[in-house]
């Protein structure tokens, strides 16, 4: 039996080290560990498929949580059955559950269902909260970097468009499109 460790965050900006400080002393070997930076919303990740290449039968794959796996039931369901059909057990360290036998997989099963409707959940009150925000005059997206002000004072001493686009080292469709925000106010 060898051990094989998983860990995943959904963003590069995200730490794995947790995730992978847990394995190791769970006993994973660190050239077995592998690793993704992506959504588990989705089976389509490089580590997990390189994962998947390297067990063989008798061989155990640790991961910390339930979620780092994945969100998604079916997805779960479908990669739980092919660890399965390869005689690789899945345990999850901070859950206490294992794929061993057939209680566990029925446990894995309905905590993906209740991980999925969670991802849900906090999908749902993110929309809310940004149309709450917009609604209240809040932006989203990156801060400006023109200085409108500037730009408009310039319009006012009848600078053309290219002139002020020269000036502020800003593209000329900027300006046009600028104007075009003031005049719509």
């Amino acid at each position: 039996m060898r051990l094989f460790g998983y860990a995943r965050v959904s963003t590069s900006q995200q730490s794995l080290d947790i995730q992978i400080k847990a394995l190791k002393e769970a006993g994973v070997k660190a050239n077995r560990i592998f690793t993704d930076k992506v959504s588990g919303s989705s089976t389509d990740r490089e580590e997990l498929d390189l994962l998947r290449m390297k067990v063989e039968e008798g061989d155990v794959i640790l991961v910390k949580k339930l979620g780092r796996l994945g969100r998604d039931t079916a997805d779960m369901i479908q990669l739980i059955k092919a660890f399965d059909a390869q005689g690789v057990a899945v345990r999850f360290i901070d859950d206490g559950i294992s794929t061993d036998g057939d209680m566990g997989k029925m446990v894995v099963t309905i905590l993906s269902a209740v991980a999925q409707a969670e991802r849900q959940r906090i999908l749902e009150r993110t929309n809310e909260g940004r149309q709450e925000a917009k609604l209240k005059g809040i932006r989203f997206g990156r801060k400006r970097t023109i200085n409108r002000e500037q730009l408009l004072a310039l319009r006012q001493e009848d600078l053309g468009a290219s002139e002020i686009a020269r000036r502020l080292n800003i593209a000329r469709s900027m300006v046009y499109k600028i104007q075009e925000d003031e005049k719509a106010v």
